[in-house]
């Protein structure tokens, strides 16, 4: 007698996820509304235009002083090597 594998679904059916639920909870959380806060700082304190990222220069993505902060092009934001931590790499 041979025995055929069942199909199991490692994920639920379509339909069955509640996925406004899943992005309110994560953007509801302490931690991205710090995240968030942070990000709107940087842009606000550093003048960068639409298209435009913020770079900080020594990593910190919560250090928003002014003297921490350059605008770029995203393409050379992204550029920028990363450690472990997200922080940037000084080359």
């Amino acid at each position: 007698m041979t025995h055929k594998p069942t199909k199991t679904s490692v994920t639920p059916p379509l339909g069955k996820r509640n996925y406004r639920k899943e992005y309110d909870n994560y953007h509801a959380s302490p931690e991205q509304k710090k995240k968030r806060a942070s990000r709107n700082a940087a842009r606000n304190g550093s003048g960068a235009k639409k298209g435009q990222d913020v770079h900080h220069k020594n990593g910190n993505p919560l250090d928003n002083r002014k003297g921490n902060l350059a605008v770029v092009s995203p393409k050379a934001n992204r550029s920028f090597p990363r450690n472990k931590n997200a922080g940037k790499l000084r080359s």
